[in-house]
């Protein structure tokens, strides 16, 4: 017999920590750009690098926070839901 289901404090604090790391991933964003910005390198692998970074690097990080924030906030709103059906809250 297949049991299916989830622990809602558990699904809860994954909901939250998929959230939490939206901040990681601006910050490796922000942290990258700066350094790229305040790096003296010319040359043709600078504008290979920097062309990557600008059209699929950050544009996949961004992806992957709009990902965090949407699945963190499914497991959030599933966490309440299963409490509420279960009477917890």
């Amino acid at each position: 017999m297949t049991i299916y289901g989830a622990n809602p404090e558990q699904l809860s604090a994954l909901g939250r920590t998929m959230k939490q790391q939206i901040a990681t991933i601006d910050g490796v964003i922000s942290t990258v750009g700066s350094m790229l910005a305040g790096t003296t390198w010319m040359g043709p692998a600078r504008d290979r690098f920097e062309h990557d970074w600008n059209t699929t690097f950050r544009t996949a990080l961004a992806r992957l926070n709009q990902a965090f924030d949407a699945a963190g906030g499914d497991c959030i709103a599933r966490s309440s839901d299963l409490m509420r059906v279960m009477g917890a809250r």
